[in-house]
């Protein structure tokens, strides 16, 4: 089992269950969370691409936009991915179940490593690991901006 210690819960229930099946099944359990990818907020509408960021390091087409609330110091991840595009809606629900409403210091604190972590090596290529990696860090840079936003 690997470590999960320095994961936060949902994080660490979700890795949990990929290492809780079979190296096959960990595939099938990563398009189970593909489906679970909410739905776009009506407040991004038909213009997403204008009011989200590109992640262009995957290689399917995905937009992420980060939410903030300054009060609570907590964000908010929205993602939109193809249906075509599985591999790439599981990786971005596996991070917007797992650290959408943390703070900002929580979701700083996640291993980059989170990718490494889920056991998909052997099903996921490794370019498409690197997408998820590239997800993570993403949201990691956007919320150290706002954070220095904040401060400046």
């Amino acid at each position: 089992m690997t470590e999960t210690a320095d994961l936060p819960q949902t994080l660490t229930e979700i890795v949990e269950d990929f290492h809780a099946v079979s190296e096959r099944e960990r595939l099938e359990l990563l398009l189970e969370l593909s489906r679970e990818l909410p739905e776009l907020p009506e407040t991004y509408g038909g213009n997403y691409h204008e009011q989200m960021e590109q992640v262009v390091e995957c290689q399917s087409p995905l937009f992420l936009a980060v939410e903030y609330d300054d009060d609570a110091n907590t964000a908010q991840l929205i993602f939109s991915a193809p249906a075509e595009a599985p591999t790439t809606r599981g990786f971005a629900s596996i991070l917007q179940q797992g650290l959408s409403g943390l703070t900002y210091q929580q979701i700083l604190d996640v291993p980059d490593d989170l990718h490494q972590r889920m056991g998909l090596a052997k099903a996921i290529t490794p370019l498409r690991l690197r997408g998820m990696s590239a997800m993570l860090g993403r949201v990691k840079h956007n919320i150290r901006q706002h954070q220095g936003q904040r401060a400046g």
